[in-house]
């Protein structure tokens, strides 16, 4: 079924338990039950996913910040690890959908229910609709969960309108909420757990960059799919030959890459000396094709800017292929904890060919600045559209009335590179958003209000550093090409490019 099917893990026993059930466990109450009702400590997976919707919800935090801390507060072995992280995860991305299905079977608003019986439902929810557990067992377990962590008295509530989730397959929950939807990305909305909002948005992109909006729903499937984890070899420090001998895969978007797709990553040699990075294969093909694009004027090729470099994954790549040109990185980013982890990341890069500053981005753009750089980076600021299948929980947070203050500064940080950038020299701008208003119409702007200004063939800058030139074709765009990707297509994050160069 689009965007739920049951995901490949494992079945557990018949009461869905595992081994370390109840190890010393001692969760927050959060509404009074006597002792004689709570029977037993709730499985530590599901506790563990349980803990997550609630940081989400009530602290705003990030699920995969939140989930490893607790994987590690509570000692779960590596199969009750991936179940946790599979019913947190998928329970966060289809929360659109589960909670259109909770709202025809409670008898009061969604928002009027306690946040942490809400959060119970979902989870109860993905079991019986995603995931491969038996239906008693997802029953049960949520149920005790539930008392041991909201009370007895909830937990006759999400016992009720769980098994009235149950009666019906995916599908047919499918069926009875589009039939109801008033347009059809309202029923995409639905069927594939997306704001419609963003699912307007997205065949908007789609269509701008040429392609047919037929594909909206494969693209829409994509976000609901793990991503496989990317590494990437610094060049000239680093290597995949034991990350390919434990049972990586080759990588077959870019160069010196890898998929790892089992066991711990952490493991893997290199990546806590950090000449290992984990990154996604088109950030990588970014990098590398800013990197590569020949200089259209002659001069020095020296000095590199990463303008938004924050956490640091394309200024460490930046950085080593800096090393084998004899050019030296200035990494800005700033705010100053993401600054350290910019640090953090540049480490396995001599220390000679790099600096991290902590400017706003926009004082590249004055005339202390002028001319100063041959090659610049803007990985600017963005809604994140691009990579949301990484983020779980990021779709439920986004507003359209995000958007204009984010292409206000996109355009801002844009003007200031160019200033910041020589005769001759390039620019690249990039964002993780296929969002027409953050890719085309901010470049479109931007070259209508500086002459000097000449988009460059991105399309065959990434194409040329892509392995079989995997990437489609740039969409043309004033003389020259953007080049945009897409998870469905290229199985990276909708990443979007515009190389531009100064000509005067």
């Amino acid at each position: 079924m689009s965007g739920h099917e049951p995901v490949n893990e494992p079945r557990r026993n018949e009461s869905g338990r595992t081994r370390n059930r109840g190890q010393g466990d001692r969760p927050r109450k959060y509404s009074q039950s006597a002792p004689g009702q709570r029977k037993r400590a709730a499985d530590p997976a599901r506790l563990v996913a349980f803990k997550v919707l609630r940081e989400v919800s009530a602290k705003d935090a990030y699920a995969n910040l939140v989930l490893p801390k607790l994987i590690r507060e509570h000692q779960l072995e590596k199969r009750d690890a991936g179940f946790a992280t599979e019913l947190a995860y998928g329970a966060l991305r289809s929360q659109g959908f589960y909670d259109a299905i909770l709202t025809t079977l409670v008898d009061r608003p969604l928002a009027e229910l306690d946040p942490a019986i809400l959060d119970a439902l979902r989870l109860g929810a993905h079991q019986l609709l995603a995931m491969r557990v038996p239906k008693h067992a997802a029953l049960d377990e949520t149920v005790s969960l539930a008392r041991a962590q909201i009370g007895a008295g909830p937990s006759g509530l999400i016992n009720a309108v769980l098994r009235k989730v149950s009666v019906k397959e995916p599908e047919e929950w499918i069926a009875l909420l589009t039939a109801a939807a008033g347009s059809a990305s309202e029923k995409l909305s639905i069927e594939h757990s997306h704001p419609d909002w963003i699912v307007r948005a997205l065949r908007g992109a789609l269509i701008a960059d040429g392609r047919d909006a037929a594909e909206l729903p494969e693209l829409l499937q994509a976000d609901n799919l793990a991503p496989v984890v990317n590494l990437v070899a610094l060049p000239g420090l680093g290597t995949l030959e034991s990350a390919l001998e434990a049972g990586a895969e080759p990588g077959t978007v870019v160069e010196a890459s890898a998929t790892y797709k089992h066991g711990d990553v952490a493991r893997v040699p290199g990546v806590r000396e950090g000449t290992v990075r984990v990154q996604d294969a088109g950030s990588q093909l970014m990098a590398r094709a800013l990197a590569a694009v020949e200089l259209p004027v002659d001069g020095e090729d020296k000095y590199w800017l990463d303008l938004c470099a924050g956490p640091g994954g394309k200024a460490a790549l930046l950085g080593a292929l800096a090393v084998q040109r004899d050019a030296r990185l200035t990494a800005n980013e700033p705010t100053e904890h993401r600054a350290r982890l910019v640090e953090q990341s540049m480490s396995a890069v001599p220390a000679d060919y790099w600096m991290v500053t902590t400017k706003d981005g926009r004082e590249f753009g004055t005339a202390d600045f002028a001319g100063d750089y041959d090659r610049i980076m803007v990985d600017a600021p963005c809604s994140g559209l691009g990579a949301l299948r990484r983020r779980p929980e990021s779709r439920w947070r986004k507003q359209p009335r995000d958007i204009p203050e984010l292409t206000s500064l996109q355009g801002e940080l844009l003007a200031a590179a160019f200033n910041a950038v020589r005769v001759g020299g390039v620019i690249g701008f990039v964002t993780c958003s296929p969002h027409m208003a953050e890719t085309r119409l901010v470049v479109e702007d931007f070259l209508k209000s500086n002459p000097a200004a000449t988009l460059l063939d991105t399309g065959a800058a990434v194409s040329a550093v892509a392995l079989d030139g995997t990437p489609a074709a740039g969409h043309e765009l004033a003389g020259g090409s953007t080049a945009q990707l897409w998870p469905h297509i290229h199985g990276t994050d909708a990443m979007f490019m515009a190389i531009i160069t100064k000509s005067a």
